[in-house]
């Protein structure tokens, strides 16, 4: 009974997870900035960014946004240097250095 207890709790947690998809469009506005074609971020950006942090329940929960966003920005243009200001800049503590290397297992 245990052992099925936990199986549906380790189930319905992988079924929270959060969404590439969601992560994406929250963090869409960024990309002007994090490619450095604008000098700030917009506001949208840091809502956007700001609603990611809220939504985390876990440690599941950042590593799947990590990996959304590493996956988004391998062909986009990011530059490190504007991307690991976003946290800073938009008053977001994300309790990790935001870079696209950044390994998100960990």
């Amino acid at each position: 009974m245990t052992l099925l207890l936990s199986l549906l709790f380790f189930v319905a947690h992988i079924e929270a997870a959060i969404l590439c998809n969601t992560v994406t469009q929250k963090a869409a506005p960024c990309l002007s900035y994090a490619t450095g074609k604008d000098k700030n971020p917009s506001a949208g950006c840091c809502t956007g960014l700001q609603q990611l942090v809220k939504s985390v329940g876990s440690v599941a929960d950042k590593k799947q946004i990590c990996r959304c966003l590493q996956a988004s920005a391998k062909n986009m243009g990011i530059q490190d240097r504007f991307l690991s200001q976003l946290p800073n800049v938009c008053s977001i503590n994300v309790g990790f250095r935001v870079s696209t290397s950044t390994n998100c297992e960990k």
